[in-house]
């Protein structure tokens, strides 16, 4: 996400910055599983939780909540959410049919706030000399385990016990289903479908097999595809999440139809014919000069093409009910309007180079990089500096008025302009405090540590040996020091 035009004037702009602290608060939604939801208008019901978006109000099951923060961040998104953001639960994760063991086994292998891998052990070694019923167990055993590590955070730990108990237990459609959940929970999403093929081989009728598909589909731009499997999951069974979704897929597919279509080695270019074909040329040319230079700065290649779509600025109102501050959106695809324009600009270029870092940053992290990272990276990759909004941010900061980034981790979408111009100009600063003071390579370890699982704070915490508090005052301290006289 970039914004159209940062409020360059630091003196004069004191006063609205201040307005991030108390403009559109919300409540957030922690799951076990270490993901955050910022919603509005979250209540509780019984063993459920409802909470508001621009979808409409959807519904989780209490027990994958761990708390609900109130009044804090802004609210996620338009319709036009990232993949890895969709509002999708898990499966329903019940036992794998074993009646008569499946609790003792259960509260074997997770007691006292940690897995008895000797529990475990031992069924494995039970498993090897017996029939089908211990390799159920073991199996069983092992996705416990993985649940545990799911609801603390632990997608890596999580990934290899339930991989485990597919050896044990290789048609298992809840296993093959959970492992699908895990690898769209980290925008994996060809690993995912191999997975679901199986599991549909096995359990052709689970509406969760084509409702996680669609997810799938919907993360690699195949929007026909992704419109199939959730038309599908409805068919067999009414959800609202589904609903939503595919209501967002087919006002995509709707728009794009009459769209042309280009690709580049890394890149899946669609554009309105109201675009020029050399600007889409243009584009696709920029777009790879960029990815070269990103690939380098943040050692790592993205494993999938990336979906871009160049819009009139009408059709980009319409399709991500943005605000009117965002100049351009990735949203697992890259939006933008270039209404007007024929060939490759400084401005759009920059743009460009903005949006796909945000790509590199999702695939990096699997989806968990806190929005001050994701847009402070975005903005150092496409050339901002702090200067002209540094005095500002100093004085914001000493008089103890403005955000922390721990309230800058959400969505910035319900923002006003002015507090989405704060929020931009600070995580900028803690981003070229780091790169201009350490190194790119320490933003890359952190960006690594998170997606290994960490949280924002503590994978700083263990690189630069800062928590937030401490990284905000030496931003601060930066500056004063290289900007403010």
């Amino acid at each position: 996400m970039r914004l159209q035009k940062l409020i360059a004037r630091p003196c004069a702009c004191f006063a609205l910055f201040l307005s991030i602290v108390t403009a559109a608060t919300a409540d957030t939604i922690v799951l076990k599983n270490g993901r955050r939801i910022v919603a509005l208008n979250v209540t509780e019901d019984g063993d459920k939780i409802h909470y508001e978006t621009p979808a409409g109000t959807l519904t989780l099951p209490k027990s994958i909540v761990d708390h609900i923060i109130k009044g804090v961040g802004g609210m996620p998104g338009t319709t036009a959410q990232a993949a890895a953001e969709l509002a999708i639960t898990p499966p329903a994760l019940q036992s794998i049919g074993i009646a008569s063991a499946g609790n003792e086994i259960e509260q074997g292998a997770v007691h006292d706030g940690s897995i008895d891998r000797a529990f475990i052990a031992k069924l494995e070694g039970e498993a090897r000399g017996g029939g089908k019923m211990a390799g159920d167990g073991a199996a069983l055993a092992h996705h416990v385990a993985a649940q545990f590590e799911m609801a603390h955070g632990d997608m890596e730990h999580a990934l290899t016990d339930e991989r485990t108990a597919l050896t044990f237990a290789p048609e298992q459609p809840v296993l093959l289903m959970n492992m699908a959940y895990l690898h769209l929970r980290r925008s994996e999403f060809k690993q995912s479908l191999d997975y679901l093929d199986r599991a549909k081989r096995v359990a052709p009728d689970n509406p969760d097999v084509p409702k996680l598909a669609g997810w799938a589909y919907f993360g690699l731009n195949k929007m026909d595809q992704a419109v199939a499997e959730w038309k599908r999951s409805m068919a067999l069974r009414a959800d609202p999440e589904v609903q939503a979704a595919l209501d967002k897929a087919l006002k995509d597919k709707q728009e794009e139809e009459s769209y042309k279509e280009n690709e580049s080695p890394h890149f899946n270019l669609k554009y309105s014919g109201a675009a020029a074909p050399a600007l889409a040329h243009d584009v696709l040319r920029t777009l790879e000069a960029h990815y070269s230079a990103i690939e380098s700065e943040l050692n790592f290649s993205t494993p999938d093409s990336i979906g871009v779509i160049l819009y009139t600025q009408q059709a980009f109102a319409d399709i991500t009910s943005a605000p009117n501050w965002v100049g351009a959106l990735n949203d697992g695809r890259i939006r933008v309007p270039v209404q007007g324009l024929t060939s490759m600009t400084a401005e759009l270029s920059r743009v460009l180079k903005h949006e796909l870092t945000h790509s590199f940053i999702q695939q990096k992290t699997h989806g968990a990089a806190p929005t001050w990272l994701q847009e402070g990276l975005a903005q150092w990759m496409e050339g901002k500096r702090s200067g002209e909004n540094a005095a500002a941010l100093v004085q914001i900061y000493e008089a103890k008025q403005g955000a922390s980034l721990g309230q800058l981790e959400g969505s910035w979408m319900r923002f006003s302009g002015n507090s989405a111009s704060y929020a931009y100009a600070w995580a900028l600063a803690n981003v070229e405090q780091i790169v201009q003071t350490s190194s790119m390579s320490d933003i890359v370890r952190i960006l690594d540590a998170i997606g290994a699982g960490q949280s924002p704070e503590a994978a700083m915490r263990n690189v630069l040996r800062n928590d937030y508090n401490d990284q905000m005052q030496a931003t601060a301290d930066y500056l004063k020091k290289n900007y403010v006289r």
